[in-house]
């Protein structure tokens, strides 16, 4: 999801949106998006992109008044995979992460359930089997490998996640 439509803007088919994408200029190089109709998901043509202040509004085809545009509000908006944005090597999205087992050795540490931003740097929010959170640095000097394919995070054997954060 790289954005959530929050209003109607204005009365010509303009829609007011929320960017969750690290890159927000992307929106300019759009020629498509898409969102969830009724549990499908439906490409739409972009036709137009402003910037204005701290937000971005979109006209999307074929929703040309205010009427039109209401249906859309608290739609999240989609791209496909050649739309991504291209990421340095060891860099991922978050929706690569969330869900992605987290082993430490052969020991299953949990399930990554969230990615939280912290000044010093991200942290992977982990939920233990024993229904435990477990908050990991996600640096590279603690991460043995990333499998995106598989949702598989190896962490180094010598550290010490769980003791670390235990009471």
């Amino acid at each position: 999801m790289i954005a959530k439509i929050i209003s109607v803007y204005g009365s010509n088919g303009f829609v007011k949106i929320t960017s969750y994408s690290d890159f927000p200029e992307r929106f300019f190089d759009l020629k498509f998006v898409f969102a969830d109709f009724f549990g499908e998901k439906r490409k739409i043509r972009v036709e137009e992109v402003k910037k204005l202040k701290n937000f971005f509004v979109l006209k999307l085809e074929n929703f040309n008044t205010e009427d039109d545009c209401g249906f859309l509000v608290g739609k999240e908006l989609f791209v496909d995979d050649d739309n991504l944005v291209k990421l340095p090597v060891n860099t991922y999205f978050i929706h690569d992460l969330i869900g992605s087992s987290v082993f430490q050795g052969n020991l299953l540490l949990g399930i990554i359930t969230d990615v939280l931003s912290a000044p010093a740097n991200d942290l992977y929010v982990v939920n233990s089997p024993d229904g435990e959170e477990i908050l990991i640095p996600a640096v590279a000097e603690y991460i043995e490998m990333f499998d995106k394919d598989n949702k598989k995070l190896m962490l180094k054997q010598d550290i010490d996640f769980i003791g670390e954060y235990e009471d």
